[in-house]
């Protein structure tokens, strides 16, 4: 998935991706504050919507936009970007287009790439 995601933003922008929920919270104890966040509900090392509610709770981050992507159900996957401030939210299977406006919108107002 990251390197999808890589490869959809990374000519328009500065793209880090990351492989864990862990090595996504050093990364960003590590001092830096990316403009958006794109991240997984379901990761392999934390339980499930951990480091979106991580984020979400934290002086230090939540005011960076979120995107999160989901294989949960629409109800469970509804509630927790509410209670998580998300700014948006995919199911997966996404459509990458879908995924480039809203970060288009997100950061600059108005989507940048042709679609």
């Amino acid at each position: 998935m990251r390197y999808v995601i890589q490869t959809l933003f990374r000519k328009h922008y500065k793209v880090t991706a990351v492989p864990t929920g862990l090595a996504a919270m050093n990364f960003l104890r590590q001092g830096h504050l990316p403009s958006l966040i794109i991240v997984s509900a379901e990761l392999d090392d934390m339980a499930n919507w951990e480091l979106v509610k991580h984020l979400s709770l934290s002086p230090l981050y939540n005011d960076i936009p979120m995107i999160v992507i989901s294989s949960e159900d629409e109800a469970t996957v509804k509630a927790n970007v509410m209670k998580y401030n998300a700014a948006e939210y995919f199911a997966k299977p996404f459509n990458p287009l879908r995924l480039i406006e809203s970060v288009d919108t997100i950061l600059l107002g108005s989507p940048i790439h042709k679609i």
